[in-house]
């Protein structure tokens, strides 16, 4: 199937801002009410809220009764096959125990594929109420902005002056491979910040607030839609084997990508 042709990337995108809205409308309302602890996943501390279940069924029921024939892949549910060529892969809420907690650092991340490829992205700061977006611009070329501005990574810096976002796994045997690897790196660079949304980290690397960002034990939701508006802003994205035997994705500027990801193998980050 042609992306050019057979789908239209705009409308896609125009239903990923709305339907983005309209879930994070929902999180900010339970936000306000007492949040209760649903279900855990990878651990007793990953935890599952009721308002990330209700989001992701709003994202899919709005999505599926305009585009039937879309597939939807989202972390909370049951995966949907579809036959159009086109599948959505949501995050209800990236950042779910600063969510619990009442950290305003959480998102709702909606990513659209076509034929494997990632071509609409969408993530909603809901505290914030910013929004990111990636999406065709008027030459074909994809765009990432914020609020409707065009955003673009920071330029190039040494290793030493760069500040690098990281996160944690809920495993606690990934947990020690990850701080002996940041304990390695952190003499290297200016800081680690650890803010606690995938998402979110890849839409700072995006608009230049931080250098980089790598993460062993992300998931296809967590960094599909903010890795495309990364990338659409001048970053570049590897995902390989993490050294707690689970993904890592590592993110940076296009021009210091080489260094990072060196800096990072000789940390521990990678796995063999």
């Amino acid at each position: 199937m042609s992306t050019d042709s057979a789908v239209d990337l705009d409308e896609l995108a125009d239903l990923a801002v709305e339907v983005a809205r309209e879930a994070a409308t929902l999180v900010r309302g339970r936000a306000q009410r007492e949040v209760t602890v649903a279900d855990t996943k990878t651990s007793p501390i990953d935890v599952v809220t009721e308002a990330d279940k209700a989001s992701e069924e709003l994202v899919r029921g709005r999505i599926l009764a305009r585009r039937p024939a879309d597939a939807f892949l989202g972390e909370e549910g049951d995966d949907v096959p579809g036959t159009s060529g086109v599948r959505w892969i949501v995050d209800p809420i990236d950042g779910t125990v600063n969510f619990l907690y009442g950290i305003p650092q959480y998102a709702v991340s909606i990513a659209a594929e076509v034929d494997g490829d990632v071509v609409v992205g969408v993530v909603l700061d809901v505290a914030k109420g910013v929004e990111y977006v990636a999406r065709p611009g008027a030459d074909g070329r994809t765009v990432a902005t914020r609020d409707g501005v065009p955003i673009s990574v920071r330029g190039p810096a040494p290793l030493a002056e760069r500040l690098i976002a990281t996160g944690f796994s809920y495993v606690a045997e990934v947990k020690v491979h990850q701080a002996a690897a940041v304990a390695h790196l952190l003499p290297r660079i200016r800081d680690i910040r650890r803010l606690g949304s995938c998402a979110l980290d890849l839409c700072h690397v995006a608009e230049g607030i931080i250098d980089g960002y790598v993460e062993e034990g992300v998931n296809l939701w967590d960094h599909a839609a903010g890795g495309l508006i990364a990338r659409a802003a001048g970053a570049a994205t590897r995902t390989g084997l993490g050294a707690g035997g689970r993904t890592l994705l590592l993110c940076a500027p296009s021009h210091g990508l080489d260094e990072l990801l060196g800096a990072t193998l000789e940390a521990g980050f990678w796995g063999e």
